[in-house]
């Protein structure tokens, strides 16, 4: 569809399923302005507790924006507007008694570049612990740490050298350390924002099978470019464009049989 504007289509409704059965955050009608410039048009969906929700669509669709609301890191940006309904488990996470930081302990977020503290290891993983103060001596923390980098798949290869620095581990195994990290508050959702786009295939795979292996435990929200790794560890996907979202659904039925031209058109690679 070459001859398609695609900034002139007008969308009239999203189509598809944006209520999970069991969700564990909920959105409605969220618009995001930075100063006069709307970034998200009245987004509504769920997040499903315990599954992988994938947020796809082209450069600068609003994806990242949207997810760095559910943590309330958009508080940082001075111009930056919300407006809508975000709960988590029911409680609203813009309430003005909620403290944003305890927030974020329990929706945590792992960025697109590994960015691992400039600490040892153990450092990086023990510090939200600490700030915390959810151990109460050594042999707690001890523990927090080892069970953190287990579930990140991590604890073997590094188990002999906790004191050395996190900066100084391969790319993939920073963003490992970046996840141990984030889980070791014992967060309920983790939060993506394309995990992977920054490592090899070998990384990436091992970060695809954790991300699969912590659903089990955790809810998660995932920002990807790669309709292929949306495809392999979702089982929803929310197609995003012009700061609108189009389509939400289960991720086979986004992908193999989309309701909307505009999803059709992006996973075929027609555009984007």
């Amino acid at each position: 569809m070459k001859n398609l504007d695609i900034k002139q289509v007008e969308l009239t409704e999203t189509v598809g399923n944006i209520y999970a059965d069991s969700a564990k955050m909920s959105i409605r009608n969220a618009d995001v302005y930075y100063g006069s410039k709307q970034a998200i048009h009245n987004v509504s969906l769920d997040l499903a507790k315990n599954q992988v929700t994938a947020l796809i669509g082209p450069s600068g669709c609003g994806k990242s924006t949207f997810l760095r609301c559910l943590n309330r890191m958009n508080d940082t940006i001075d111009i930056c507007n919300i407006t809508g309904e975000f709960t988590l488990d029911n409680q609203d996470i813009y309430a003005k008694n909620l403290d944003p930081v305890l927030l974020r302990a329990r929706v945590g977020m792992v960025f697109q570049k590994p960015n691992p503290f400039p600490k040892s290891i153990y450092d990086n993983v023990a510090y939200g612990a600490r700030i915390h103060g959810l151990t109460n001596n050594k042999a707690e923390l001890d523990e927090v740490v080892e069970t953190s980098l287990q579930k990140a798949g991590l604890f073997n290869e590094v188990k002999d050298r906790l004191k050395d620095p996190g900066t100084g581990l391969s790319g993939g195994q920073q963003q490992r350390l970046c996840i141990a990290r984030t889980i070791a508050v014992s967060p309920e959702i983790i939060l993506m924002d394309e995990p992977a786009s920054a490592l090899d295939p070998i990384a990436t795979a091992i970060i695809e099978e954790l991300i699969d292996e912590l659903k089990e435990k955790y809810t998660i929200a995932i920002v990807t470019h790669s309709m292929q790794q949306a495809a392999r560890v979702s089982q929803h996907t929310a197609y995003f464009h012009l700061g609108k979202l189009v389509e939400m659904g289960k991720t086979e039925d986004i992908f193999t049989h989309p309701k909307h031209k505009l999803t059709e058109n992006y996973i075929t690679g027609r555009f984007g």
